[in-house]
């Protein structure tokens, strides 16, 4: 049987899940979503004071990333993101907010599965 891969990103996490809900009830189910980010790690996980607490720099705090070396996280802090004063030019808020559902489905439901994809914001 053939099948047809999906992937989506979503502006929220709700939005996700809604549409993962609404595959389902029409009957698929190799759906997943998940939290992606471009950068590495958890980052910070507690509120901190920049000035008396210990941080490698400046993409950990506000990117939450975790970089393996010096040079990977100063290229990170080049990202309008970092600075915390800007989200970006809101082009692509799937990536920034990092939302991204996975879905295979047969073929021949393929058309049904991106309609309802597409009804909760999904950007394939």
């Amino acid at each position: 049987m053939k099948e047809r891969n999906f992937f989506a990103g979503f502006a929220s996490i709700d939005d996700a899940q809604a549409a993962e809900k609404a595959l389902r009830q029409a009957g698929f189910e190799a759906i997943q979503v998940d939290q992606i980010s471009p950068y590495p790690g958890e980052g910070i996980q507690e509120v901190m004071n920049p000035l008396t607490s210990n941080f490698s720099g400046l993409s950990h705090m506000t990117l939450d990333g975790e970089f393996s070396s010096k040079s990977a996280s100063i290229l990170a802090a080049t990202d309008v993101s970092a600075s915390g004063m800007s989200d970006g030019d809101g082009m692509m808020p799937e990536v920034h907010n990092g939302v991204l559902l996975t879905a295979v489905v047969p073929e021949d439901q393929a058309e049904q599965a991106e309609q309802i994809i597409q009804q909760y914001g999904g950007n394939m």
